[in-house]
């Protein structure tokens, strides 16, 4: 095997490796409990907080 040739290939794996777990997934992770948070929020100015 070429060395040269599958450099750049791991290169741009792992970069795209770092970005997935460093930016993308906490991203999606604030995202996903965020819109879950705002979603409950709606919910209770329609139909009262629980327990009424």
């Amino acid at each position: 095997m070429d060395t040269q040739a599958s450099q750049p290939g791991k290169r741009r794996e792992l970069f795209l490796f770092l970005f997935i777990t460093v930016v993308l997934f906490p991203v999606m992770s604030v995202m996903i409990v965020g819109g879950y948070g705002f979603a409950v929020w709606i919910w209770q100015m329609f139909n009262g907080p629980p327990g009424s």
